[in-house]
């Protein structure tokens, strides 16, 4: 009665249970007719690779071959969401799915013996972990990367099918299995959005000209950074652009004789030598082209440049976007610019040894044991701080809002907001938990050991002789006084409409 008054229809238990008994029929011929069916090929292959998933050992491993093959924050990014959202979906199936429906397993009488696993599971039958986790690693790694995705898809596939194959899981279980494991990692990324989901960075858009097969340019190379392999590759995509590679310290001369006869200036290298690159083009006012190359990309990387071709994609369509340009000027004039950041104090020095120790331990140990090191030796900042005496240990300014701070700047999205990232840790005893609380903060933050400010204007006098100060990887010793502002949408570079 109560059903009816709310405006529902009871279900009639004999239809329940005629639809319950014929999925299950469904189930158990389709069990049987794999069972009977003939697998060329699967016999010695998918037994193996079902035991290779236990645990999430298969997938382990192949995370961390799409990281080290992939050589690139996309593949990494990739591998980490494909184990991400295979522990979702791991924990999902194991603490609701298998205590919700605890269905049996299949009987193994009509499997045969050459296909049964030596070691028969003792959980439940339905959902299928095995395929849950398969489903959720694979398209965890497809929402990052199609490339890797397409990889490890038949991969997937197959574990999925040899639940069936081995006689362990109905087909049923499988299919909804794999189902959650779709779900799991679609539910990491509405957690932590993909690349693609994100703002793209760099606004407004600009005019500049279509450079298909590179016509017209000139690419500067510094051979110092890393640059000359992926230069190789870059001819065949450019092949009418013009190369020139040259040393370190004629990087600056190169650019400029580069900047008198093209029409859109390219750079291979990493942020120092793009930083050069995209003082001589705003000087010229030239589009710039971006082809990241050295051991720190964090300016490409923040435009969503990932790899050469998104800036030859660019060049050929003529899309390009106006950036900031950060910089700093002493007494005497503009002293320097900055695509990223600009630092004094202790900070120059704490990065050399986080780059240092971060591809052997990673970045957040790293930044602790740099941390730990440079505190331990060095003296903190006396300077003039917007009108103030102040002790410090650091200070930096970020072209651009930093999302997050931590022992290495995190990632901008509007690289033309005309506003300095602003971070002050004071000074006093402790240095080090001081450099924690400031890594752990956000922007706007504020505590008695630092603040963090969106300004558009920093004056600094006072300096010591001697302090060393740091720009986009480069280091140099900093004026008694200092000014750091921008200039705001000074530089053009090319850049895709939308993430690839």
């Amino acid at each position: 009665m109560s059903d009816i008054y709310a405006g529902r229809t009871p279900v009639d238990p004999g239809t329940r249970a005629r639809v319950t008994a014929l999925l299950s029929g469904l189930d158990q011929r389709f069990f049987r007719s794999a069972a009977d069916r003939h697998w060329p090929g699967a016999g010695p292959v998918l037994p193996r690779l079902s035991r290779s998933a236990n645990h999430g050992l298969l997938w382990f491993g192949a995370a961390a071959g799409i990281a080290f093959l992939g050589r690139g924050q996309r593949s990494r990014r990739a591998a980490l969401r494909g184990v991400a959202s295979l522990a979702v979906a791991s924990a999902a199936i194991n603490t609701v799915g298998k205590r919700s429906v605890r269905r049996r397993r299949p009987l193994l009488d009509t499997v045969p013996v050459i296909r049964q696993l030596k070691r028969q599971p003792i959980t439940t039958s339905f959902p299928s972990g095995h395929a849950a986790s398969a489903a959720a690693f694979a398209t965890g790694v497809a929402l990052e990367s199609k490339g890797w995705g397409a990889v490890v898809a038949p991969i997937a596939f197959s574990v999925a099918a040899s639940r069936v194959y081995t006689g362990v899981h109905y087909p049923s279980d499988v299919v909804v299995g794999a189902a959650l494991g779709v779900g799991a990692a679609f539910a990491v990324r509405g957690i932590v959005p993909t690349r693609s989901q994100l703002p793209s960075p760099g606004r407004p858009h600009a005019q500049a000209p279509a450079l298909p097969e590179g016509e017209g340019m000139v690419v500067v190379v510094n051979r110092a950074s890393g640059s000359s392999d992926a230069a190789g590759a870059l001819r065949d995509s450019l092949p009418l652009a013009e190369f020139v590679e040259c040393d370190p310290e004629d990087v600056n001369t190169e650019l400029e004789k580069a900047a008198e006869r093209c029409a859109a200036l390219g750079i291979v290298g990493g942020d120092g030598t793009v930083n050069r690159a995209a003082v001589a083009a705003a000087r010229h006012g030239l589009p710039l082209a971006v082809f990241p190359g050295g051991t720190l990309n964090h300016f490409a990387y923040d435009l969503g440049i990932e790899d050469s071709q998104a800036t030859c994609r660019a060049m050929a369509a003529g899309d390009a976007v106006r950036v900031d340009l950060g910089r700093f000027t002493g007494p005497d004039g503009v002293s320097g610019h900055f695509l990223n950041t600009f630092s004094l104090g202790v900070y120059p020095e704490l990065v050399r040894v986080r780059e240092h120790w971060s591809p052997r331990i990673g970045g957040w140990p790293a930044g602790v044991v740099a941390a730990a090191k440079v505190l331990r030796g060095q003296h903190q900042l006396q300077a003039e701080f917007e009108g103030r005496r102040r002790s410090l240990w650091m200070l930096f300014a970020g072209n651009g809002i930093y999302q997050r701070f931590g022992f290495t700047p995190g990632h901008r999205l509007d690289l033309a907001d005309g506003l300095l990232d602003v971070r002050v840790v004071h000074g006093g005893s402790f240095p080090s938990l001081r450099l924690l609380a400031a890594a752990a903060a956000g922007p706007l933050s504020r505590s008695p050991v630092h603040a963090a400010e969106r300004m558009r204007r920093v004056r600094i006098k006072g300096i010591a002789p001697g302090t060393p100060l740091a720009f986009d990887g480069e280091v140099a010793e900093a004026p008694a006084e200092l000014t750091i502002d921008k200039g705001n949408e000074a530089l053009t570079v090319y850049r895709p409409r939308a993430f690839q």
